[in-house]
Order: structure tokens, then sequence, then C-alpha cells
């Protein structure tokens, strides 16, 4: 093995220094995402390194890497201006044909907390690649920019990675985790909004609108959610239990200016994420709502174009999806406070 032979193996949860990581999986020294390739050229393991970030850093940096449902949504490298599909970023959607394995790190402490020491590495696990997309976000100077978004699956079934076995035991779980999930696994293709009631504003504005969403607590969201329908003629609106509502996360009655359909009962679910939602959440909701009622997806994020196919299927009812531009958008025009 190259490498730090003294290191032969990763436990989940538990914490290594930088240079186990570097020595152990022969990755280099620098960037978020670190690759060990072989003389053909081939990639035998990457390393992605992420931060939980402190409560002010997640208020003024709301695009930082979360993880959401088992769902790593991570940036891809290059920390300012605009990123490109190149270097080691093209490398990542490489495993869904290759299956190598993808390591998830995440620091847990400051280098300059001297009771931590240099082990403060956290491992998450092994990760499968889901899918990348092209997103925007706002740089600390307010500007958009143009990024690279990358989902991860963290395979949670496997607790201890031993390096030298490392890809056997990637491919076999990886293998494994598509046919656990095979409906999702044609949902690699995101579909870029057409930016809804964004259409035409200015772009800065409506990410800045988005990011500040992005950063509000989930039960603060789904309240603005409720503040949004209120403003735009729903009457009756009443925010579900939370935690306990079934999918449900907010209730809506059409009001007497929308005549047509007065009386008539939507059910909104508010998904205040990074990762895209895809076609299960779809399907989950419609076997969520009232009889005779209208669902509706609010997120602060993309929709899988499997999700979309999924909302507007024929022989189904119709599910009402509001992507993060659209939702920015129509909090931008009706002026509602966010913070």
């Amino acid at each position: 093995m190259t490498g730090n032979d003294n290191l032969m193996c990763f436990k989940v949860d538990e914490l290594y220094s930088i240079d186990d990581i570097q020595c152990a999986l022969a990755v280099g020294n620098a960037g978020g995402i670190r690759a060990c390739v072989g003389q053909d050229n081939v990639v035998r393991r990457l390393v992605t390194l992420t931060a939980v970030p402190s409560a002010r850093q997640a208020n003024e940096n709301p695009y930082h890497d979360r993880i959401e449902n088992d769902v790593l949504f991570y940036t891809g490298a290059g920390r300012e201006g605009n990123q490109t599909l190149g270097g080691v970023n093209k490398r990542i959607p490489q495993q869904f044909d290759l299956n190598f394995p993808i390591y998830g790190f995440i620091i847990v402490g400051s280098r300059r907390d001297r009771k931590l020491g240099p082990k403060r590495w956290r491992f998450l696990g092994l990760l499968e690649y889901l899918r990348h997309y092209p997103d925007s976000q706002v740089d600390s100077r307010g500007d958009v920019r143009n990024v690279w978004a990358f989902e991860f699956r963290i395979l949670r079934d496997i607790d201890l990675v031993e390096v030298k076995n490392d890809y056997p035991l990637s491919d076999a779980a990886i293998r494994e985790s598509r046919e656990r999930f095979k409906e999702l696994v044609d949902e690699t293709e995101i579909q870029r909004p057409d930016t809804g009631a964004a259409a035409g504003m200015d772009a800065a504005q409506v990410e800045q609108m988005r990011a500040r969403l992005l950063g509000v607590a989930p039960q603060r969201f789904e309240h603005l959610i409720r503040d949004l329908l209120l403003a735009t003629g729903f009457e009756r609106v009443a925010v579900t239990r939370y935690s306990q509502d079934g999918g449900i996360d907010v209730n809506a009655y059409a009001g007497s200016r929308m005549w047509p359909v007065r009386e008539m009962l939507v059910q909104v679910q508010a998904k205040r994420w990074l990762h895209s939602v895809g076609r299960r959440e779809v399907a989950e909701l419609r076997g969520s709502l009232t009889p005779n009622s209208r669902g509706t997806i609010v997120t602060t994020s993309h929709y899988s174009k499997a999700a979309i196919i999924e909302a507007t299927e024929s022989h189904k009812a119709p599910i009402v999806l509001v992507d993060g531009y659209t939702l920015a958008g129509l909090f931008i025009i009706h002026e509602l406070p966010v913070g």
C-alpha cells in the first residue's frame, strides 16, 4: 500500500489528523477535494473535506456544505469566482462508472483549539456520488458566482474501512445502494428553473433573498411560507405541529379572490434544503394528502427531472413544485420580511 502502513483503516466517527489522511490514503496536501490517481490517470480514491460552520458563519454563508437526510451537499473546488467542471471537480462524477471509494471527513474544531490536538477530522464514512449540477451563490462581496454543486449519499452501513481493501468494499456498497434505491438511479439530471416569479429580476437580488431563506431555521421557514400564503390570498392558513405533521407542513384554503377554486384545501410541504428534491419526496407527499386537496412542495433548492415528471404524470393527482428562485422572487414581489 502506498502511504502510511501504520494506519490501516478508518472508523466512522473517529478523529484523524490531516497527516493521517494524506499519508494513509496517498492524496495531495491542498484543497477540499483530494485525489489519489494512478500512473494510468485513473482515480484510485478521492477524499472530500468539509466543515461544520459556527452559527455566525452559517448566517453569513448559508451555502455551507450540509448533511440533509444522509445526503451531503458539497460545493465544488474553488472559493472565489466562477467554478468550472475541470480539475479535481471533474473526477467526482467518474465514480458513477468506476465505483472507486470517496472518503468523507468533517472538521470538528479549529487549529487554535489546543485541547483538540491535531486529530480534528471526523470520518463520515464512504460516499456514493449521486449527481452534480450548476448552481449559483452570492460571494462575500454580494456578487453572484456560478458553482458546481455535488450530492453524495453517506453509505451508513459501512462502519470500518480497511484501506488496502477499500475499492472492493466501495464497489460492493455502491452496487448494493443502487439496487436498494434503484428508483432513484435515473435522478442524476437536475431540471434548471425557468426562474418563475424571479423572471426579469436582478439575479444578485434574487440570490441574496434565496440565501436569506436558506439561513433561517427550518421551523421559521415553515412560518415564512405561511406568511407568503397569506400575502397571496390564502385564508385559514395554519402551520402543522413540527415533526409530527405526516409530511404536511402548512394547510391553507384558497380565499375569495381565487373564486374559481375558492375553499380548496392546499397542503404544502416546506423544504429548506440545499440538496435537490427528488421523485420520492413528490410521491410521498401525494400519499399524505387529504382527499380532494391539492399538494405543493416549496424548496430553497431544485428538483430532479424525475421529480418534475412524477409531479405532472397523467392519471395522478398533480403536485405543484416551487423552486428556490421562484420562491425568492415571490418574497421580493410581496416585500415580505425574512430576517
